[in-house]
């Protein structure tokens, strides 16, 4: 289950570690992933500061679905919203959501697609479809700017990925007719 972390109107996610792990651990993987110095941030969750590197994150009673927000001083830069890496950072968090959730979800549908009978499928082709084009959405907002190689060549292998599990999902749904 995953963990949300914003900052500013971004968010990305991250699979929530053993509840033994420290803050501090927490503070330096973001802080390596938003490229910043890991003391240059606050992380509040529930409304409280969490101030103590030490303590375990089930200390804090971070769980599934939790949303800790970064608070930074007000001499780090606003989150990137228009240069090349934000737009990466953008398009691998939607990548890493979908490898997380929707890929083992895909993968169960189309093996339970020739055992199991079409009607009990329905829902789940519908939710499978419906989150995929959702995020296929996500990716067409991205739009890098022209000689911004690295990011147009990110979103392009996103939406192939997308647009390949999508058309897998659509190919067995209509054999199964």
């Amino acid at each position: 289950m995953p963990v949300t972390i914003r900052w500013g109107s971004d968010r990305f996610e991250f699979d929530i570690p053993a509840p033994n792990t420290t803050l501090g651990a927490i503070r330096t993987s973001i802080a390596q992933y938003l490229h910043l110095e890991p003391h240059a941030f606050h992380l509040v969750h529930d409304g409280a500061v969490m101030a103590d590197d030490n303590a375990t994150i089930a200390a804090y009673h971070v769980r599934p679905n939790s949303i800790v927000t970064i608070v930074a001083d007000n001499t780090l830069p606003a989150p990137a919203r228009n240069s090349e890496q934000g737009q990466i950072a953008q398009i691998r968090a939607e990548l890493v959501a979908v490898n997380n959730t929707l890929v083992p979800a895909h993968a169960a549908f189309m093996h339970e697609l020739p055992i199991k009978p079409k009607a009990d499928l329905v829902k789940e082709h519908a939710r499978l479809g419906e989150l995929l084009l959702q995020s296929l959405l996500r990716l067409d907002g991205i739009v890098p700017e022209h000689d911004w190689q690295d990011a147009r060549a990110d979103r392009k292998a996103a939406v192939k990925l997308l647009q390949g599990l999508l058309d897998d999902l659509d190919a067995g749904w209509a054999e199964k007719r």
